[in-house]
């Protein structure tokens, strides 16, 4: 019987205690963890504090890229995921690209802002699609990969809500910011954002280990393929040993079989 033929999961089953550490565990790996959360806000914050004491656009941005370059390292040195550094240098490229180009030090922000209400929608758009982000992001950090889709519904009524808590959090967060872009300066626009870096993103995190620790326990998709093999493995190992007591016998492949049948 393979994966596919297996029967959907009791939604109804309440995960041990366990199951809760590893559901906290795997969102700080999806995520970043506190380290994570920390990288991405250093860069910003050093922009607008540089920006507001001295008002110099070159400068505040260099510096900002040149400290993200630095958590890069840093985590290269200590053989770190990188991914999240990564994708802060990216983030604060482009913002130091935008920005250069237009001369307006708010556009430093601009690009993250137009990011965050994308992955809004994201959120939003996939879970009325059935697909939820949030679960197609923590499936393979679960070894479940899409078998929530299918086989465990209970987890995929999570994941929905979780995708909807990120949404709306997001899309509040960018109906606070764009107005600031058109009507505050760069310095305030910049301290509000870095005042809602963490909060809105830690709220998020927690509505979706809430959503997930109640949730039936994820089906490890790995494990099942792995058993799978294991017993191909064990029914190839005994027609071998079958057709070699055959051939000792001198009997036909299989015919030891038969006659045990």
């Amino acid at each position: 019987m393979t994966s596919l033929d297996k029967p959907t999961q009791d939604t109804d089953q309440t995960p041990p205690d366990d199951a809760r550490a590893v559901t906290e565990a795997a969102l700080f790996e999806a995520f970043g963890g506190v380290r994570g959360m920390v990288e991405t806000v250093l860069p910003g914050l050093l922009f607008v504090a540089i920006f507001t004491i001295n008002k110099n656009l070159h400068f505040s941005a260099i510096a900002a890229l040149a400290l993200s370059l630095v958590l890069v390292v840093v985590r290269l040195a200590r053989k770190d995921t990188v991914k999240h550094a990564f994708s802060g240098v990216f983030g604060v490229a482009f913002g130091v690209v935008f920005a250069m180009f237009t001369g307006n030090a708010k556009d430093f922000y601009l690009p993250g802002m137009l990011y965050t209400l994308g992955l809004a929608l994201a959120y939003i758009i996939t879970t009325l699609a059935g697909v939820p982000l949030i679960g197609l992001i923590l499936g393979p950090v679960f070894k479940e990969n899409l078998s929530w889709r299918t086989r465990n519904p209970g987890r995929k009524k999570a994941y929905a809500k979780a995708s909807w808590a990120w949404g709306l959090i997001l899309l509040a967060k960018c109906a606070i910011l764009f107005p600031l872009y058109w009507w505050a300066d760069t310095a305030q626009l910049g301290w509000v954002l870095v005042a809602l870096k963490i909060p809105p993103f830690l709220l998020a995190v927690y509505l979706t280990w809430v959503f997930l620790a109640k949730a039936p326990a994820p089906i490890d998709v790995f494990a099942e393929m792995e058993a799978e093999e294991q017993a191909e493995k064990a029914e190839k190992a005994e027609k071998e040993r079958l057709a070699a007591l055959a051939a000792e016998n001198g009997e036909p492949a299989g015919g030891r079989h038969r006659r045990e049948a």
